[in-house]
C-alpha cells in the first residue's frame, strides 16, 4: 500500500508545531543541553546537505567542512567589518557558499566516482589553510563573530532566563525547520525526481531529455548553500571563524552522520546530528573511567567515530530506519 504523504502546507504546519514544542521544552532544559541542542541542528543541516548531494544526485563529496568554513567566514567578515546585523550576515555567508558550490559544481559536473571525492577531499584539506595567508580573514586568530545577548524583545518573550545559550538554540532550531520543510518538498519535485534519474540512470535520464550536468550543477549548489548556512550557524555558536573550526575531521564526520541516517533519508539526519553531537561527550565520560591520558581524551572522538563508520556500513548500510516514514524514503531511494 502507497504511504500518504504530507503536502507542503500540512508539513509546514507540522513542523511549526514541532517548532514551538522545542521553543518551550528550550525554557526548562539547562544550559549545556539547550547548546547541544543548537548543536544539533546545526550539524542537521550539514547533514541534509549531504544527504541532497549524495543520496539524489549521486555526487560524492568529503570537503563538505571546507564549504561550510566558506559560509562562517563569509558571515563573520560581513558582521564584523560591514556591520551587516545578524541574520544578513548569516544569509550573506550562505550565498558566499553557494556562489563557491556553483563554480565547484561546474568542475564536479565532469567528475565522478573516487575523481570527485577526492578532488573535494583536497579541497577540505587546503582551503581552511588560506585563511592563515589572508589578514582581511583573521589569520589565525580568525575572525569575531559575537552577536550578543538576545535582544529586549525577545528577553521579555523567552523570559526572565533567556539566557545566550538559548537565544542560539532558537536561531539555529529555527532555521533548522524552515530547511527541512524546503528541501522536503524540493526532492519532491520535479528536480529532486531529475536527480534520482540522473543518479540511477544517467543514459535513460538523457535520453528523456533530463539535463544530467545542469542538474548536477544545480545540486552542488544547493548543496553547498546548505552546508554554507550550517557553517555561518556553527561560528555563531562559536562565537569565532577560525581555521581550526573546520578541520578535515568535520568533513568526515558529517558524511559519517550521513552514512548513519542513510544516504537517502532526510529524516535520518536528525539521528545523525544528534549521534555527532553525543559522541564527543561520552568519549570524555569514557576516557574519564579510563584513566586515560589529555592524548587519549583528544583522539578517542575519532575512533570512536571511526568505529561506528565501520560498523554502521557493515551491518547497517542503507542507515538506521526511523519509523515507517523512513522505511518508505529509503524504499524509494
Amino acid at each position: 500500500m502507497r504511504s500518504r504523504r504530507f503536502s507542503p502546507r500540512q508539513s509546514a504546519l507540522l513542523l511549526f508545531a514541532l517548532g514551538i514544542a522545542l521553543l518551550a521544552a528550550s525554557r526548562v532544559v539547562d544550559e549545556l543541553r539547550t547548546y547541544q541542542g543548537a548543536q544539533v541542528a546545526v550539524y542537521v543541516i550539514a547533514i541534509a546537505s549531504i544527504v541532497l548531494l549524495t543520496g539524489y544526485s549521486g555526487q560524492i563529496s568529503l570537503g563538505h567542512g571546507a564549504i561550510m568554513a566558506l559560509g562562517g567566514y563569509g558571515a563573520a567578515l560581513s558582521f564584523t567589518l560591514w556591520n551587516f546585523p545578524f541574520a544578513l550576515a548569516i544569509l550573506f555567508g550562505t550565498l558566499v557558499g553557494s556562489v563557491g558550490g556553483f563554480i565547484l559544481g561546474v568542475a564536479a559536473a565532469r567528475l565522478s566516482g573516487p575523481y570527485l571525492a577526492g578532488s573535494t577531499l583536497a579541497l577540505a584539506v587546503g582551503l581552511p589553510t588560506l585563511a592563515d595567508q589572508f589578514h582581511i580573514l583573521g589569520g589565525e586568530q580568525g575572525l569575531n563573530f559575537d552577536i550578543g545577548d538576545p535582544p529586549h524583545w525577545m528577553q521579555k518573550l523567552g523570559g526572565d532566563n533567556f539566557t545566550q545559550y538559548k537565544w542560539f538554540f532558537w536561531i539555529t532550531t529555527s532555521f533548522a525547520l524552515v530547511v527541512i520543510w524546503a528541501i522536503t518538498n524540493l526532492l519532491h519535485s520535479s528536480y529532486g525526481r531529475n536527480w534520482k534519474a540522473g543518479r540511477n540512470n544517467a543514459v535513460a535520464a538523457g535520453l528523456a531529455g533530463i539535463n544530467i550536468s545542469q542538474g548536477k550543477i544545480l545540486a552542488f549548489t544547493v548543496s553547498s548553500g546548505l552546508a554554507s548556512l550550517s557553517g555561518a550557524l556553527f561560528g555563531l555558536l562559536l562565537g569565532l571563524v577560525t581555521p581550526t573550526a573546520f578541520p578535515l575531521s568535520l568533513s568526515f564526520a558529517i558524511v559519517t552522520g550521513a552514512v548513519l541516517a542513510g544516504v537517502g533519508s532526510l529524516t535520518g539526519s536528525i539521528l545523525g546530528g544528534v549521534v555527532l553531537v553525543a559522541i564527543p561527550e561520552l568519549s570524555g565520560a569514557l576516557a574519564t573511567h579510563l584513566g586515560g591520558s589529555q592524548k587519549m581524551t583528544a583522539n578517542l572522538p575519532g575512533l570512536l567515530m571511526s568505529s561506528l563508520l565501520i560498523v554502521v556500513v557493515l551491518f547497517m548500510p542503507h542507515g538506521v530506519r526511523i519509523g515507517k516514514f523512513g522505511r518508505q524514503q529509503q524504499a524509494n531511494k
